[in-house]
């Protein structure tokens, strides 16, 4: 069995490990990492060897850590990523290139359809009738779009999203309350098999389908990293949040994975605050004293045109992984639009947290 893992902000691991009677034999890890000193690599492969097959990754890593030589330096690596590539193996993970990846880029589109059309499309992906997708959304209008399980009263001030003709939607992930603009907004999502995150720990499975977009924010000259649970930050500040949502397959099978990122191309903040509930609990769990300050737009951070944001984005991911350009179907957005109008159009949907 053969597992990859790449480790956030690092290096590729690599192992190749079989299953024998419930314990883990003939381990190889391998990788681009840097490792001193060499005997380091030895300990590592010893250490797992003999493992019981069902320890978690960080069962492994205890193990890496315990064996390793005093005085080792890893760099690009972790004993926990050793872990998780060891856990993919044995769950016969499938890696980014194995797929056809395809991008939907299409014009603006109202909240409640960009909610539907979520759903809709990850579904197809769990069904195994659309390919994994990356799709960049574009907004017909500004809207507040609350996570699955928030209040929608303790988020949202109705007069001032009144005041301010923002539409306010609930989205099926959970995760908070996003504000969003059209022109300052970049949100995209990703609809992927299940069978790409196994292996990893909900946590893990953030950052690893984050590494993405922090290549290449990296390219923009924006050092970025994923904060847990579902940031992506820089040195200025949070620039962007991300939700998922699983989705089963028919019949209870392999299902797929739904993960959108709103990111913060640039901000009216006080036009924000006069429609979020941002309350003195949340932003003390932020270590800061001021909403405004929370959030670092893009605009300021690489000087480019949020145009210019977005290709530079596709074109990282293209370079990756390879991408080809592709469209909702008429049968899907024929669903998408009927979902929005009974589901995520409506006061029960959208006030079912009141």
């Amino acid at each position: 069995m053969h597992g990859e893992y790449k480790v956030p902000g690092g290096k590729l691991v690599v192992v190749d490990v079989e299953s024998e009677d419930g314990l883990l034999r003939r381990v190889r890890v391998a990788g681009d990492f840097f490792l001193e000193p060499d005997e380091a690599l030895d300990a590592v492969n010893g250490a797992l060897e003999g493992a019981p097959a069902d320890t978690d990754a960080a069962g492994l890593a205890a193990r890496i850590d315990a064996a390793l030589p005093e005085g080792t330096v890893m760099y690009g690596l972790t004993s926990e990523g050793v872990g998780i590539a060891v856990r993919r193996a044995l769950a016969r993970a499938t890696d980014w290139t194995d797929y056809d990846w395809q991008l939907i880029h299409e014009g603006p589109q109202s909240p409640a359809l960009h909610m539907a059309l979520d759903e809709v499309l990850t579904a197809e992906v769990a069904a195994g009738r659309r390919p994994p997708t990356l799709r960049v959304w574009e907004w017909a209008s500004p809207a507040v779009i609350i996570g699955s399980f928030q209040s929608l009263r303790n988020e949202v001030d109705a007069d001032g999203a009144a005041r301010h003709g923002v539409e306010v939607v609930r989205r099926i992930s959970g995760g908070g309350a996003m504000f969003v603009e059209p022109g300052n907004t970049i949100t995209y999502s990703l609809s992927v098999p299940e069978a790409l995150v196994q292996g990893l720990s909900f946590q893990d499975s953030y950052a690893y389908l984050d590494d993405w977009v922090l290549g290449a924010l990296g390219d923009m000259g924006i050092r970025a990293w994923y904060q847990p649970l579902n940031d992506i930050a820089t040195d200025q500040g949070k620039i962007a949040g991300a939700a998922q949502k699983r989705i089963v397959g028919p019949g209870g099978g392999p299902g797929a994975v739904l993960h959108h990122v709103t990111m913060s191309y640039d901000i009216d903040a006080d036009k924000m605050l006069d429609v979020l509930r941002i309350g003195r609990e949340k932003l003390s769990d932020k270590g800061t004293k001021s909403a405004k300050k929370r959030v670092d737009p893009l605009r300021r951070q690489t000087g480019l045109a949020r145009e210019t944001v977005i290709e530079r984005m596709i074109q990282s991911f293209d370079g990756r992984y390879g991408l080809t350009d592709g469209k909702v179907t008429g049968e899907e957005l024929a669903r998408a639009q009927e979902l929005a109008r009974t589901k995520f159009g409506t006061p029960q949907w959208t006030a079912r947290v009141p």
